[in-house]
């Protein structure tokens, strides 16, 4: 109701200039419907429900807006930042006898997209210790059942804390996410996951360990070969910095001119730069999404990213920013 009130505020307000300037009415209605436009998107955030405000976001048009019939085509896909299942958030999800708790603010977003990944920084195992510090990071299958009720479709294991629980580890969460409907990626070969017709590549590197080399490239360009879109996901960067390395820049173009059309970044658990490559966008840390590093305010701030698909063209991008104001929890945000 108040929003209404201020956009019948603001737009009458024209009709009474228009009505004064007699003639030349249809230009002035023109200029005037864009002046309110800009207001209007300037207000909302500010007298707008909570609801309402936390899906507004940094967003930039890529390309033409799809209406009519030829939206039921379009593709949305979300990525998000690190997700961390063990140690407290895992011991708290306990406590609250809800394995969905991490989840709980954002699961109903998420489902809602035709494609959601995720980096999870935790193998999942029965052999999984309870732990409440320390680097050995890794959940018992319990936790899973966040992971499904928020409709994670892929989760990718390119990361320097996967073979916490060794290549057992990995098998077994392989084998414990693709009971749960979740498919892997980052282990080497690619994933494609056909959407509409729309053939999505995924793929993930670990660069935290090792440079890539001719045969990362190679397997990209392959990729990009059998694929539409093709979406990487790189582990890489120095961690608690708010902007790109040289190395990770460097990294980031020669991936592009190998083939791929998304790059989502991790590791440095603090949301960073985002810049477009050839009109690609290179996302080089979404940051934390849900993890117990709740010590500092970067370290409790993310951000998801939602891209729009028609066919095979990107045509819009959002960047929402996540934050954990309770342990482990996070939710859709205005920027704090």
């Amino acid at each position: 109701m108040i929003v209404a009130t201020v956009f019948l505020i603001l737009f009458s307000g024209g009709a009474v200039f228009c009505y004064n300037f007699g003639q030349n009415c249809p230009q002035i209605m023109k200029e005037r419907k864009t002046i309110t436009r800009r207001a209007f998107l300037k207000i909302l955030p500010l007298v707008a429900s909570p609801v309402i405000t936390k899906y507004w976001s940094t967003e930039e048009d890529v390309g033409e807006i799809i209406e009519g019939p030829e939206r039921e085509k379009e593709i949305t896909v979300l990525l998000t930042g690190d997700v961390m299942l063990g140690r407290t958030v895992m011991l708290n999800s306990r406590g609250e006898a809800n394995f969905n708790y991490p989840f709980d603010k954002t699961g109903e977003v998420l489902k809602a997209a035709d494609l959601v990944l995720v980096n999870l920084e935790s193998p999942i195992s029965e052999s999984c210790p309870d732990l409440s510090e320390g680097f050995l990071l890794c959940s018992k299958p319990e936790m899973i059942g966040g992971l499904v009720y928020s409709g994670v479709d892929v989760a990718s294991m390119a990361n320097n804390h996967a073979h916490n629980l060794g290549e057992e580890g990995i098998e077994e969460t392989k084998k414990l996410l693709n009971q749960n409907g979740i498919e892997v990626t980052g282990l080497g070969s690619l994933l494609i996951k056909e959407i509409k017709g729309v053939k999505f590549g995924i793929l993930g590197f670990d660069f935290t360990s090792k440079k890539p080399v001719d045969s990362d490239y190679e397997l990209i360009g392959m990729s990009k070969d059998k694929s539409d879109i093709l979406i990487v996901g790189v582990h890489w960067g120095t961690e608690y910095t708010s902007e790109p390395n040289e190395y990770q820049r460097t990294w980031a173009a020669k991936l592009i001119k190998a083939g791929a059309d998304v790059i989502v970044g991790h590791h440095p658990h603090w949301v960073q730069t985002v810049e477009f490559i050839d009109a690609k966008p290179v996302y080089y840390s979404l940051g934390n999404f849900v993890f117990d590093q709740m010590w500092s305010e970067k370290t409790k701030k993310g951000m998801v990213v939602k891209l729009a698909f028609n066919g095979a063209k990107l045509i819009k991008e959002e960047r929402i920013p996540i934050y954990m104001s309770l342990w482990a929890q996070p939710e859709f945000v205005g920027d704090k």
